[in-house]
């Protein structure tokens, strides 16, 4: 179903001290890993100054944003950002952009900034995208409406579905995309993200989100090697060859990693 091969990101985005991060950075990098993300939430760290970090501490690990919520920023402030960081990463910075999960909401409040209508957020995000140059573009999106600007707009489309969804509920999302893209659809790259990967579930997983099992796209578990074949059918399958995971389980997942980066 697609060309695109394999990559994998690490979502990042609070340590104890900045040894700690550059720490994690560079163990990124070392383990292979594409890419190292970092959420746009009040209760993690700014985005684009850890960003900055963990690439001032690597070489050739790619650092972005996951996601940018767009209501916190101008489309103006965030070009700016991007600018700088695509200058001082020597190119390794890609920009996620959202709309604004359910608490970005509450973040926008205390960040004293107007969150908007779901239709501003849209149209901002679009303004977005514009005024940004020279860099990838993830969009995450689920709904309709953020489909059809990924699909014109995104070099990466990430599915910003809960991690219970099945692989038939994605595969209805995809095909969605498929229509709004038409002949697009083969330049874009397809990503969603992994809450967890490990040999057995997690147990605070249920807690969090809920009926969660390995039915549901966001969990993965298994050997490695059942986890990369997992991963090469839903590829066959689905398309998706971006794979992003929470960095708690970096190690675990890392000889997964190995098995598929290029492939």
């Amino acid at each position: 179903m697609t060309d695109h091969s394999f990559r994998f990101g690490a979502v990042a985005g609070q340590a104890p001290d900045g040894a700690a991060w550059a720490g994690l950075a560079r163990r990124a990098e070392s383990l292979g890993y594409s890419t190292l993300l970092v959420p746009d939430t009040l209760g993690t760290f700014s985005p684009f100054t850890a960003a900055a970090a963990a690439a001032a501490v690597t070489t050739t690990l790619r650092v972005g944003t996951f996601v940018v919520s767009v209501p916190y920023r101008t489309p103006e402030a965030v070009a700016w950002e991007t600018a700088t960081l695509h200058t001082l990463t020597g190119g390794r910075f890609e920009l996620g952009l959202g709309a604004g999960r359910p608490d970005a909401e509450r973040d926008a409040a205390a960040l004293g900034v107007r969150f908007g209508t779901p239709s501003q957020r849209i149209e901002r995000l679009s303004r977005t995208i514009d005024a940004v140059k020279d860099v990838r573009v993830l969009v995450a999106a689920a709904g309709t409406r953020l489909l059809r600007l990924a699909a014109r707009k995104a070099d990466t489309v990430t599915l910003g579905v809960p991690p219970t969804y099945t692989e038939d509920q994605v595969a209805a999302k995809l095909d969605e995309l498929y229509e709004l893209a038409g002949d697009r659809f083969g330049e874009l790259e397809i990503g969603l993200n992994l809450v967890a990967a490990a040999a057995e579930p997690p147990s605070w997983l249920r807690n969090r989100f809920g009926p969660i099992d390995a039915t549901s796209t966001g969990l993965l578990t298994g050997t490695p090697a059942e986890m990369a074949d997992t991963l090469l059918r839903r590829r066959d399958k689905l398309g998706i060859s971006y794979v992003s995971l929470n960095a708690q389980f970096m190690d675990d997942f890392a000889p997964v990693v190995e098995r598929l980066t290029g492939t």
